[in-house]
This record gives structure tokens, C-alpha cells and sequence, in this order.
């Protein structure tokens, strides 16, 4: 009998495939995996964030379970159902006062970001968005095009503008990056995108999928006075990095703004597919039957995500993201004294990258060597996947109940994994069939 990567080869479309190694599951526990081969993986990447309380988690079990011995429906598309309810009126708690209007739900970060850049033209009547290079907004026809990242292969909306996120890295210092993403824009609205015809601006509060970038203090305040003084909504896209993943139960409360419009999804469901957008009830109820699918708004995945909201509270998730992230942040910097490969690392709580390079002087990206590095650290039993423009960050998302000691252990598999990758120890030939980003 074939093993189960290859059985899922012979049956599985590979248009949904993003692989970096021959990863195959049979289960899970925690912050662990279970490889159909038997191993036990130590999973640094929880499903690109979407596995947020780890796998198994009793506390969605137990909400799953409820929800299904006495079913209310299957969607909120032409009755209410409480559990929605519930999640909704939760989630309207916990975001700003601006946002604080009504909460639509989907089933992915794609389907919420296309859902706000449809609703944002036609409530505003203004034809152009704002968003980053870099970003991905997710995977469908509308968020692909309002998204800036090169891996994309759809097209861009007629009337998006795309920015340059600023890279303190890149730049030679937070302040230069600041400046420089500053002087742009203001360029931009000054002269080619007229600012009275601008919707909103699609801003990240860590660029992700980009390169793990982190925006320098000051930015997203200044970028959050010039739209309001022009009218344009800020919406916050919180699908990765959001739910507390950053020390901050928002990722946006670390640059102190207040978006009009925030985006949940990924670890909202904790394995679940929803999604959440809250906002304005202005641009919210703007028109009825305007997004919609048959199972939005699921009475099991809302009762999944509503557990893993009071399941991140009651289990103070978000100090553990900090407490945690930090011990591993620290333990990722002290690669850099060891591996001439890290020429970066930076990030917020359990939001974390390690940008490689062939150079340290001249940042070239070393590519070829990130994705030897990730599938040596799958070889050793860690899940961990890279991300970035040049491929070539090393992205660690892990589930925010992890431990300090699980931190430990699976930073000495990346310490291991960079050294055998810089000794040549790593067969080459291995990623003929890993294409990754």
C-alpha cells in the first residue's frame, strides 16, 4: 500500500497545493502533529495560523459537539440561528468603536476581503482601493484583486493602487522606511490617485505572506490621519495575525489606530472555516443579498469560533502569545551569531520571520536555501513553511498555547536544519516536486 502522500497524489487536485515538503497527517494533539508514517511533528505553522488553540482542543470539541447534538440549520442565509448571534454580538465587543456597526460572516479570509472590497465602492460610490505590494488578501477573483503579493495568479481590480509596505530591514532603519512609505503615498494622493475618489485602504498590521514585515512606530498613526482627512475607510485585514497572535488580542492596537472596518479569519475558527468582517452599519447594511453563500453563517463553525474567542480569554492566550513569542524570538536571534544565513528576524508575539540570505551585506536572498532549510526541519520533525516576496523568510505561526519549552525544542530542529543546510548536507533534488511560493 502507497504511502498517503502519493494515494493523495493519484486522487487530489493539486490547484489548491502550496507544499514545501511531503507532509502527510493521520492526526494531532496540541502543538503536535502525527504523520501517517508514525512520527510525531512539532507543528511551528498550525495550518498558516488556522489551528490557533492547537489540534484537538477539547474546548472546540466540546462547542462542535453541542452545536451538532441539537443543530440550529446550516446557515444564517434566510433564518438567525443563535450561535451566529452570539458570535457576532462577541466579536462587536472586541473591536473599536468605529467597527462597532454589524459583523457579516463567510467561510475564509478570501471570501471576507472580496466581500469588503465589493461592499466599500458600491457604499461609498468611490471606484479605487488602496492596498499594499506584497499583500495577499486571499485566494479568490475579488481578493486577488485587491492583493499585491507576485505569487498570485489572478489579476488586479481596475482601480487599485498598490504602496510599498515599509521594510525597516530593507531600508537600513525603521525611520528611513517610515519616511520613505510616507513621502510615497502622500506623493500618490497628491497627484495620480485622487484622494476624493478612493474607497479605502487595505492595510496589514504585519505583513504575512510579504516577508513577516513589521510596520515602524508612527506609520499606520500617520497613515490613519491622511485617510481621515480625505474620507477613505481603513480596513484592517486581521486574518493571520489577529486573535491575539501578537501579544495584542488586535494586531492593530500596537500602532494605536482604529480601523474602520476589521477582517477575521484563519485561527477565528480554530480549524473551522469562518470568517467575520465587523464594521459600520452604514456600509454593512448598505444592500441586502449582496454576499452571499448557502452555508455563510454555519451554526457549527460560528459555535467553533465563539469557543475559541472565550477559550483565548479564559486561558490568557494572548499574554501566552507574548511570554511565549518572546522566548522564542530570543532564541531565533541567537541563530544569527551561529548562521551567516539569518540576516533578519523580526515580529510580534507568536508572528514571527527569519529572513535568509546569501549576503548579509547586500540582503540577496537565498531562496534555494530557505526551502532546503524547511524541508530539513520537516526531516528532523518540525513543520514550518516560508513566506516573502523572494521567498525566503522563514514564517513561524505557531498555535498560541504553545509552550516555552515547545519553543525551545523546535528552534534547536532550525538550528540544526541551517547547519546541515550550510554544510551541503541537504540533497538538492528533494525539492523537484516543492515549488512552495
Amino acid at each position: 500500500m502507497p504511502g498517503l502522500y502519493t494515494r493523495e497524489s493519484r486522487s487530489v487536485s493539486k490547484m489548491a497545493h502550496l507544499r514545501f515538503f511531503p507532509q502527510a497527517v493521520v492526526g494531532g494533539s496540541g502543538a503536535y502533529l502525527t504523520g501517517d508514517d508514525g512520527r510525531r511533528l512539532l507543528d511551528f505553522a498550525a495550518s498558516w495560523g488556522a489551528a490557533s488553540l492547537g489540534h484537538s482542543h477539547p474546548a472546540i470539541r466540546e462547542a462542535v459537539d453541542r452545536a451538532l447534538c441539537d443543530q440550529a440549520g446550516a446557515s444564517y442565509l434566510s433564518t438567525a440561528n443563535e450561535p451566529t448571534v452570539l458570535l457576532a454580538e462577541k466579536l462587536l465587543s472586541l473591536v473599536p468603536e468605529r467597527a462597532r456597526g454589524r459583523v457579516w460572516f463567510g467561510h475564509s479570509g478570501s471570501d471576507a476581503n472580496e466581500t469588503v472590497a465589493r461592499m466599500v465602492v458600491a457604499a461609498t460610490g468611490r471606484p479605487r482601493i488602496l492596498a499594499f505590494s506584497g499583500a495577499y488578501h486571499g485566494g479568490t477573483v475579488g481578493s486577488m484583486a485587491v492583493s499585491g503579493h507576485p505569487a498570485q495568479q489572478g489579476s488586479r481590480a481596475a482601480g487599485l493602487t498598490l504602496v510599498p509596505y515599509p521594510d525597516s530591514h530593507a531600508a537600513g532603519s525603521p525611520e528611513a522606511a517610515r519616511d520613505a512609505a510616507l513621502a510615497h503615498l502622500e506623493r500618490l494622493l497628491a497627484t495620480e490617485v485622487p484622494p476624493q475618489e478612493v474607497a479605502a485602504f487595505f492595510i496589514e498590521p504585519i505583513q504575512s505572506d510579504g516577508g513577516m514585515l513589521v510596520p515602524p512606530d508612527g506609520y499606520f498613526k500617520a497613515v490613519e490621519a491622511l485617510c481621515r482627512r480625505h474620507g477613505i475607510l481603513l480596513v484592517c485585514d486581521e486574518v493571520k495575525v489577529g486573535l491575539g497572535r501578537t501579544g495584542r488580542f488586535n494586531a492593530f492596537e500596537h500602532s494605536g489606530i482604529e480601523p474602520d472596518i476589521v477582517v477575521f479569519g484563519k485561527g477565528l475558527g480554530g480549524g473551522l472555516p469562518i470568517s467575520a468582517v465587523a464594521g459600520p452599519e452604514a456600509i454593512m447594511n448598505h444592500a441586502v443579498a449582496f454576499s452571499l453563500q448557502t452555508v455563510h453563517g454555519n451554526p457549527v463553525c460560528a459555535a467553533a469560533a465563539l469557543a475559541v474567542l472565550q477559550t483565548i480569554e479564559q486561558d490568557r492566550l494572548v499574554a501566552n502569545a507574548e511570554r511565549s513569542g518572546q522566548v522564542l524570538r530570543d532564541a531565533l536571534g541567537r541563530l544569527a551569531a551561529r548562521h551567516a544565513l539569518v540576516g533578519d528576524v523580526r515580529g510580534r508575539g507568536l508572528a514571527l520571520g527569519v529572513e535568509l540570505v546569501a549576503d548579509r551585506s547586500s540582503r540577496r536572498p537565498a531562496a534555494r536555501q530557505t526551502a532546503l532549510t524547511v524541508y530539513r526541519a520537516f526531516e528532523l520533525g518540525l513543520v514550518l513553511y516560508y513566506v516573502g516576496v523572494s521567498s525566503n523568510v522563514l514564517e513561524f505561526t505557531p498555535p498560541l498555547t504553545l509552550t516555552e519549552a515547545e519553543a525551545q525544542a523546535g528552534v534547536a530542529i532550525v538550528d540544526q536544519a541551517l547547519a546541515d543546510v550550510a554544510a551541503g548536507r541537504v540533497d538538492e533534488t528533494l525539492l523537484a516536486d516543492f515549488a512552495g511560493w
